[in-house]
This record gives structure tokens, C-alpha cells and sequence, in this order.
């Protein structure tokens, strides 16, 4: 089926991606549409400084679980149909037709296994213990065109030019350990810090640097042809045939060019080599080893600025930090096999017209034989294979370090009915792999009581301005969304649940 050849194509990215599936949920660990809803304390996530009314103990794992897919280009059922069995989705012209030249695609979890937030004093204190994840991965329009055209016919291998180079994928796992601070300052300013310890589960970074391939080969039918001894007179005739011949053998060509690099950090991953080769023959992952691959640190920034009583601004820098992953949990692969460079002037060479069907013979058994090789790399149905990128493995000399996914945040509020009403607008860049990704969000926001929150909010970039955002605090409970669930083709969808225990301490001088 066309779409198993697709995620055969992509059994390396599959691996890791299974491996995180399996091992954890999991980073936009934030709801933008709670940024100005003042009875909740999930909009603390955006910015440490930005209080609830009253403290809070988050009930363990449901307490605030988050999820968000969001593609360029690609919509929620193309997603569904490269995942499940779909019938050859690439085929379809609207398909093509949607796709940029590069199709970024991210998927973000995350899940607090146990939060709480207090007052004491001035200060508003809040511990928390999560799980994290990113994945970002970026896909070009120039994959399925290959799969699009090569599937049916297999004589397109051998008049083919495609360059599908540029697949990326990033994924980044960990567990996070949060101690936050905030303090009003005054009437008007109020500051928070939020201190991390990290604790890796896993990194991975794996770039398809260079998969290009062009070919001008004979078929099958015309190498048989030449060399059928009917085809040869045995007269003089043979030497113009041959003169012929040789100078087609000198137009054909077959190169196959490849590069990769693997960064792995995954304690349980095996990269298994096939006895009688030097190079990555199979992935194996036992998530009964899974465990903490490496360490770091991360701190939370954010303030917030009350210019007039109705009129509020904040700003905030978000996991400002980096993991250091260890060494033995490290493995680094590379490809960069000697590029296949047939050519025809070897063939012509090999061309004696004093000698024709013996010389034409030789030459067209070696192009065959030379190209069957090629052919063997190529046709196996799959965009990539290990036999082709030949990823050899290599000794990993140090530990590696990655950068968190950071976040700004700049928002500006203005209310209406002593703040029981509110307008507001927020611009956020996250900077995730392999590109940043920035929204632009307005909301209408309604907080009469407490207990209850509502606000709508418009996103104007990740969902082209074709969703909107809902949230909802009535009591303990809180829901939410940044981009609704409008159809199969919605870019961004994204849903955030939370259940949380009201505690004492209700600020005397209610802020935005």
C-alpha cells in the first residue's frame, strides 16, 4: 500500500517518534488564550509573573495536560492519512497543491505530574514537576512529487533528476523540576522568576542533508536488443551500428549523491549493524532502559507593568537553558558514502567497431551490471533505505549539549467595567527546531467571578486566520484552546485540560 511505502520510507523518523509515544506524553506547555484570564493560574506558564487570585494545588497528571499539532501547510487529515492506510494521499492534486516547498510540521506535549502555587506575603510561590516534548520536523514538497511520479512506472528511475534533499527532524524530551517567584513590587509593577532543574530523557537530531539522484539509462528491452546476435549482420554494416551505439552509451549517466548526520541521545537506543557491514542496518529501542540520558537547567523571566489603571503591559523570556546530554547515552552517525557516478564515456570507451557485437556486447553487460546496482539502491520503493544512506556509526567523544525550545512573550491589556471585562493582545516566538514559529493573538476576555473565566481569543498566523480560540474556568476545572477544531483540513489544533484545587490567599490588590 502506498502509504505503508511512506512510512517504510521513514522507519528511521518512525523509531524515534514510536520511542516518545511509548515512553511519554509530552512542549508548548502553554495556552495563549489564558494569557488575561485572571481567575486561572495556568497563564503563569507563559509568564511567572503574571498571579492567579488564589493559590492553587494542581490534581497529579490531569491537573494540566496540553497537546498541539500544528503544519504550514499540511491539514489535520492529511496528517491522519500519512499516519493510518490511507489510499496513495499524495496522488491527489488538492494534496500537491497545498504543499509549500517546505512543510514545517510540529507536535507538543506536555503534562504536570504534580503543581501547586501559595501566597506568602507579597509573594506568590509555585512548585511544579513536568514532563516536556517537542517535535518539529520539516518535509518538502520535492519528497512526494518522487513518491507521486515514481510509484507506477519503474522506467521513470531510469530517466529521472530529483533532488529530495532538506527532510529534518528534532525531538526533544525531558522532565522538568520548577520553583517560581513572584513579588508586586508596587501598585503598579510585579516581577517573577521561575528556576528549573532538567532532567533528559532524550535528543535527537537527524538532517537529510543531501538525497539527489539523476539517471539516463536504456531499458531492459533496448540492452536486449542490442545484444541479440539478430540484431547484428555480420557485414560491414556492424561498424556504422556500432559507431551508433557508442555514441548513445556516451549520453547515459546514473548519479546517486547522499548525506546525513544522526545526534542521538536516548538511553535504550541500539543502532544494530548487519554482520559483513559497516554501517546502520536497524534501529532498536528498549523502553525498559529508558531513563535519564542527561542533565541541565533552565530559568522562567516576566514582569508585568500597570501604565494606568485600565491599561496593563507584560513581557516575558521562557526556558532561557540547555541539557547536557551524557556521553554514554550518545550516538552519532554520519552518511557520506562514495556518490554513484556512472558514465557513459566508460561504456563508449569499451566500443570497437572493428570488433562490434563482442565490444558492444561487453560494454552493455557492464552498463547493465553497473546499473542494476544503481537500480537495487533506488527502486526499492522507498524514499530513503539504509543501504543507500549507509549511516556509519561513530565514537561520541563528549557529552552534547542542546538549547531549549525559547520563548518570548510581549502582551498588552485594557479593561472595561472595573476589570470584569478585557481586551488583549499577545505576540509570542517560540524558537523550535527547525523554525521558529511566532503567532499573533487577540482576545476578549470575561472575568466576573473567580470561578469563572471565559474568553475568545483569534490567532492570526499558525492557522492562517481560520480558527479561532475558546477557554473556560468554571470552578476546579479549566479548558481551552488556541486553534478549535474546524474540519480536516485545520492546520493548528490544540486542546489544554486542567483540574485544580483552590487555595487561600486571595490578593488584596487585584492585577492584570
Amino acid at each position: 500500500m502506498a502509504t505503508n511505502k511512506l512510512l517504510c520510507s521513514f522507519r528511521i523518523i518512525g523509531v524515534f517518534s514510536i520511542m516518545l509515544v511509548c515512553a511519554l506524553s509530552a512542549n508548548a506547555q502553554f495556552l495563549r488564550t489564558s494569557y488575561f484570564m485572571e481567575g486561572t493560574h495556568y497563564r503563569q506558564q507563559l509568564n511567572p509573573a503574571l498571579t492567579p487570585t488564589k493559590g492553587y494545588f494542581n490534581l497529579p497528571v490531569i491537573g494540566a495536560v496540553n497537546a498541539t499539532v500544528g503544519s504550514t501547510s499540511l491539514g489535520y487529515q492529511d496528517i491522519i492519512d500519512i499516519i493510518d492506510d490511507g489510499d496513495d494521499f499524495y496522488k491527489s492534486t488538492d494534496f500537491m497543491n497545498r504543499l509549500k516547498d517546505n512543510n514545517k510540521l510540529n507536535v507538543n506535549f506536555s503534562t504536570e505530574i504534580l503543581s501547586a502555587g501559595w501566597y506568602k506575603g507579597k509573594n506568590f510561590w509555585s512548585f511544579n514537576i513536568g514532563l516536556r516534548t517537542d517535535i518539529g520536523a520539516n518535509l518538502t514538497k520535492s519528497m512526494f512529487t518522487f513518491l507521486n511520479e515514481m510509484d507506477a512506472i519503474e522506467d521513470n528511475w531510469r530517466n529521472s533528476n530529483y533532488d529530495i534533499s532538506g527532510q529534518q527532524l528534532n525531538i526533544n524530551a525531558y522532565t522538568e523540576i520548577g520553583l517560581g517567584l513572584s513579588r508586586q513590587i508596587n501598585s503598579r509593577l510585579t516581577v517573577g522568576a521561575r528556576v528549573k532543574a532538567l532532567l533528559g530523557i532524550g535528543n535527537m537530531e537527524l538532517k537529510l542533508n543531501k538525497i539527489a539522484m539523476s539517471a539516463n539509462l536504456p531499458t531492459d528491452q533496448q540492452i536486449n536488443q542490442w545484444s541479440s546476435d539478430s540484431y547484428w549482420t555480420g557485414s560491414s554494416a556492424d561498424i556504422a551500428k556500432a559507431q551508433e551505439l557508442k555514441a548513445k552509451l556516451d549520453n547515459y549517466h546514473a548519479n546517486l549523491t547522499v548525506g546525513a548526520e544522526l545526534k542521538s541521545s536516548f538511553k535504550g537506543l541500539e543502532l544494530k549493524e548487519e554482520e559483513g557491514k559497516d554501517y546502520v542496518t536497524d534501529f532498536d529501542f528498549d523502553s525498559g532502559k529508558l531513563g535519564i540520558a542527561g542533565y541541565g537547567f533552565g530559568i522562567d523571566l516576566g514582569a508585568s507593568y500597570k501604565i494606568m489603571d485600565n491599561l496593563t503591559v507584560s513581557a516575558s523570556i521562557l526556558d532561557l537553558g540547555f541539557i547536557s546530554w551524557s556521553k554514554s547515552s550518545t550516538k552519532i552517525a554520519s552518511a557520506n558514502p562514495e556518490p554513484i557516478d556512472i558514465k557513459g564515456s566508460t561504456y563508449a570507451n569499451m566500443v570497437d567497431p572493428a570488433n562490434a557485437q563482442s565490444s558492444v556486447t561487453n560494454a552493455l553487460n557492464k552498463l547493465q551490471n553497473d546499473a542494476e546496482n544503481y537500480m537495487d539502491l533506488v527502486t526499492q520503493g522507498d524514499v530513503l533505505n539504509y543501504d543507500m544512506l549507509q549511516l556509519e556509526v561513530g565514537d561520541a567523544k563528549e557529552s552534547r549539549k542542546s538549547r531549549l525550545a525559547s520563548t518570548l512573550v510581549l502582551g498588552a491589556e485594557y479593561g472595561f467595567f472595573n476589570n470584569k471585562l478585557a481586551v488583549g493582545g499577545l505576540y509570542t516566538t517560540r524558537f523550535v527546531q527547525p523554525k521558529a514559529m511566532t503567532e499573533l493573538t487577540f482576545s476578549a476576555n470575561y472575568r466576573p467571578k473567580n470561578w469563572f473565566n471565559v474568553a475568545l481569543s483569534y490567532s492570526v498566523i499558525q492557522s492562517a486566520g481560520k480558527s479561532f480560540g475558546l477557554g473556560l474556568k468554571l470552578g476546579p476545572l479549566f479548558v481551552g484552546t488556541d486553534y478549535m477544531f474546524l474540519g480536516k483540513n485545520s492546520n493548528s489544533v490544540n486542546g489544554f485540560v486542567g483540574v485544580s484545587i483552590p487555595l487561600g490567599g486571595r490578593k488584596v490588590n487585584k492585577q492584570g
